[in-house]
């Protein structure tokens, strides 16, 4: 299993995902496939579940479902709690490439 560390140091943007088993619907899963495909090997899209991931998402103070987060070099560059498009996302994530 990689370490939190190891994914958000990354030279690229890291989007992170926080969601939870059941609030998790097609279209959403279908957005973030579309942003991973959008920016290819520039970024990285990674889904964690709340529920499985309890420590982290305490440590991050994640309270709302879904919780996105952009980090670069291990720096956390944009937070939104609430459904994001995936223009919006590819838009933010493209800023740090």
């Amino acid at each position: 299993m990689t370490k939190f560390g190891d994914l958000i140091s990354a030279d690229k943007p890291v989007l992170l995902d926080f969601y939870e088993d059941w609030n998790e619907v097609d279209t959403r899963l279908k957005m973030l496939k579309d942003v991973a495909a959008v920016l290819g090997h520039k970024a990285k899209v990674i889904k964690i579940d709340i529920k499985k991931n309890e420590i982290l998402a305490d440590a991050l103070r994640v309270k709302g479902n879904p919780t996105f987060m952009i980090y670069k070099n291990g720096e956390m560059k944009w937070r939104q709690t609430g459904l994001q498009d995936s223009n919006t996302l590819v838009g933010l994530l493209q800023q740090y490439i």
